[in-house]
Formats: C-alpha cells, sequence, structure tokens
C-alpha cells in the first residue's frame, strides 16, 4: 500500500480499481459468483462486495479524519485474522455446495435464492481490516478534511467497478449461455474453494505468528 501515500487524489478511483484484484479479495468473490450461472448476477455480486468494502472504509474514514477517534494502526492488522477465518468458511462452504452439486442433490444453485447481503457482508469484513492502512495514508498526504473523505469515496467508486469487472469474468465458466461442460465447472468450483481456504489459513498462520513476535 505503501504507493497510495505518493497518488494525487485524481489516481483514487485507478487506486481502488486495482486494489480489488488482490488476491484474498478475488479468493473471497470467487467463492460467491461460482455459484452463479447469469453473468448479471455475479457482476452484481462484485458491486455488492465494492459497496461493503465502500462502506467499511467510508465510516473508519469519517471516525478517524471527522470524528478525530483515536485507532491503533495494529488494531486493524490484527483483523486480518478475521479475514483468514471469512475465508476459510466461505471456501469450506463452497465446496460443500459444489459436492451437492456433484451428487445432484442441488440441480441449479440459483434455485437457493442466494441474495446478495451475503457479498455485501464479505465486502464490510475486507473494508474493516484494510482499512486502517488506507486512511492514516490518506490523511498523511491530504491536507484537509473534505480531500480524505473524497479520496476514499473516489478510491470505493474504484473498487466497485473493479470487482464488478473480475466478477463478471469469474462466471464466464459459469455461464449458461456459454454452456461449459459440467465437470469443468465442477473442477474449477473445487479449485476456488481449496485455494480459498489455504490463503485464509496461511493468513491466520502470518497473523498468529507475528502476534507471537510482539
Amino acid at each position: 500500500m505503501e504507493w497510495l501515500a505518493t497518488t494525487p487524489l485524481l489516481f483514487a478511483a485507478v487506486i481502488g480499481f486495482g486494489h480489488a484484484f488482490e488476491a484474498d479479495h478475488l479468493l473471497a468473490v470467487s467463492s460467491i459468483v461460482t455459484q452463479r450461472r447469469n453473468w448479471r448476477q455475479a457482476a452484481l455480486d462484485g458491486i455488492w462486495w465494492g459497496l461493503g468494502h465502500t462502506s467499511t472504509i467510508l465510516a473508519v474514514g469519517l471516525l478517524l479524519i471527522v470524528g478525530r477517534v483515536s485507532l491503533e494502526i495494529e488494531v486493524f492488522d490484527r483483523l486480518e485474522v478475521v479475514v483468514g477465518v471469512m475465508l476459510v468458511l466461505l471456501g469450506t462452504w463452497r465446496l460443500y455446495r459444489a459436492w451437492m452439486e456433484r451428487q445432484g442433490t442441488l440441480t441449479d444453485p440459483e434455485d437457493q435464492e442466494q441474495k446478495p447481503h451475503m457479498a455485501y457482508g464479505v465486502g464490510l469484513v475486507h473494508g474493516l481490516a484494510g482499512s486502517g492502512a488506507i486512511v492514516v495514508l490518506v490523511m498523511s498526504r491530504l491536507s484537509s478534511a473534505v480531500e480524505s473523505v473524497a479520496f476514499l469515496l473516489i478510491f470505493g467508486i474504484g473498487s466497485v467497478a473493479g470487482m464488478w469487472l473480475a466478477a463478471s469474468l469469474f462466471s464466464l465458466p459459469f455461464s449458461k449461455r456459454l454452456n461449459a461442460t459440467q465437470w469443468l465447472q465442477w473442477g474449477l468450483a473445487v479449485l476456488s474453494s481449496v485455494l480459498c481456504i489455504g490463503y485464509g489459513m496461511w493468513i491466520i498462520y502470518e497473523q498468529g505468528v507475528a502476534a507471537a513476535a510482539h
């Protein structure tokens, strides 16, 4: 995130767009959108993730910038454990559903009426874990509270756009229009799940080592 500190306000959306493509973000959203059979619905999941992420960052930003609330940056670093646990749970849940689909219990995942609030909640958690560093860097480089809040808002718009694109691309192999083979869809779902679980466990381990060092 060091590049954020030297970037002017005009590039906030570009930074937010790139931020959406960080590994933990992509893995979490892939566990959600690979259940879609319609890319439009998957794209909406990406938008809702971005809105959740932006909501948390703006809330934390208003507390620190406008409300002058004092929080140690280490608090947000520790919340990375929550992200790790969430990734493990998401991956496990998706792996279970993939297995049920394989067994024929779930003939069409969309019959389960998956709602966008899940993607929004995942975005909220991601924003909470990473918001501290973003806000502190913005505060250190921009001269006024108005500029700082504007940066965070534009940053959020960029992240919504980035995750909209990522979610749309992830959903393509699962789209009915592309008529992808079932074994390919199942294999990609399992791969996404395993990567999500593995990365989540790595985050938990990494944070545990960091906490032990202190």
